[in-house]
This record gives C-alpha cells, structure tokens and sequence, in this order.
C-alpha cells in the first residue's frame, strides 16, 4: 500500500487521515467487523440502509445501493469520467490518480475522496 501514503494531506485534520488509514485497512467498527469480534450477534450485520446486505467497509463506501450513486456524482461534479472500482484501496488509488499526473490536480483529487469517505 505505498500509495495509501496519500491519504497523509497537509490540508486534511489528523483525524480524518487517520479514518483513511482505518478504512483502507479495514479496521472501521463495521457491523461484519464487530460481528467477527463477538462484539455484536452476526444476525444483526445488516447495512445501515436496510438494503439486505451484510455491512462491511467495502459494502459501505462502494457497493450499497443506497450510498454508491455519490461517487458518479462526485465525478460528475468535478469534471471526469470513470468507472469506480469495487475495492476501497484500488478506488482511492484510481480517483486520485485519474486526471494525470498534475500534482495540483492530485492533491486536489485526494481531499475530495478524503472528503466524501469522512463525510
């Protein structure tokens, strides 16, 4: 995860950094992550949105019906065109990096993504 150093923004409070950090690692208190820890019955691991599915990170942040569509708008908002990518480290990585190599360009990518996952 040499990349997953981006999530570390001048402009960014520690904290938010630090919910990156956890996320890209999967270690937020997720219903299936506090479930695999006994800290909550595995029958209660239903998604905040009541969309059926279980709720873990990826499912969250990326897949949910309920909170997926952001991402298209975000982009769309912005000003590109994509395809987001179904795993949190690699949709990081790919929102960052898709206008070029502009480092303005990235930075200002980075807070945008770190903006949306914390809010």
């Amino acid at each position: 995860m040499q990349n997953a150093n981006l999530i570390w923004h001048n402009h960014v409070p520690l904290k938010v950094s630090i919910f990156a950090w956890r996320l890209l690692r999967d270690r937020l208190p997720t219903k299936s992550n506090l479930a695999s820890q006994g800290v909550i019955d595995v029958e209660v691991c239903q998604c905040v949105s009541s969309c059926g599915q279980v709720e873990d990170a990826r499912h969250l942040f990326l897949l949910c019906s309920c909170f997926r569509a952001l991402w298209p708008l975000v982009r769309s908002w912005i000003g590109f065109d994509g395809v987001d990518h179904n795993e949190i480290y690699y949709h990081f990585i790919q929102f960052t990096n898709s206008t070029g190599g502009l480092k303005s360009r990235c930075s200002f990518l980075q807070l945008i993504w770190l903006l949306i996952v914390w809010v």
